[in-house]
């Protein structure tokens, strides 16, 4: 089995394969650690064609909590930024309830795709919150708003943002 994963990691991470994302599509198949942990190597690797598809087989694996954490650095590594959409797409394959900050962070900081795609998680995800995340999102806030343009682009990003801490703190004040 495992000559059998290596072959197909192998062939994922061909540039001559035109079709590499059915390899990484059996791999999510075949599932298991062995896998998970060889595409988490493959994500955290120097070729993004390659990592993508890694994240891409990961977000379709069950049991693939192991590889969120993995995933969320590749997306905030500085070197991703303008290319980190695909990747922010395969979050959706992933349990995000404990991952609130982690999708402001994208949203606020993100490129177009990326910060659009995260709206889309922090508006349909059920997050477990907790008055701590609740400082640390405000923490990331504040340094977008002290690092940004004050631009129309900053003024929605400020109204979603403040609209979505006022719901948040107002869970705490009324209990």
């Amino acid at each position: 089995m495992a000559d059998n994963i290596d072959l197909l990691i192998q062939k994922m991470c061909d540039k001559q394969e035109d079709e590499a994302f059915i390899y990484a599509d059996k791999l999510a198949e075949i599932g298991g650690e062995e896998v998970l942990y060889k595409l988490i190597e493959v994500l955290k690797g120097e070729d993004y064609e390659s990592a993508y598809l890694a994240a891409r087989g990961l977000s379709a694996m069950e049991q693939n909590e192991a590889a969120l954490d993995p995933l969320l650095e590749v997306i905030h590594d500085k070197s991703n930024k303008m290319r980190n959409g695909n990747f922010v797409q395969a979050l959706e394959g992933f349990d995000l309830s404990g991952s609130f900050v982690d999708i402001l962070r994208i949203y606020l900081f993100g490129n177009f795709k990326s910060s659009t795609l995260a709206k889309e998680y922090l508006d349909y995800t059920e997050f477990d919150i907790t008055p701590r995340v609740i400082r640390k999102a405000e923490k990331h806030w504040h340094h977008f708003q002290n690092n940004s343009a004050n631009d129309q682009a900053f003024e929605i990003k400020k109204q979603e943002v403040e609209d979505i801490m006022t719901d948040l703190k107002g869970m705490f004040e009324e209990e």
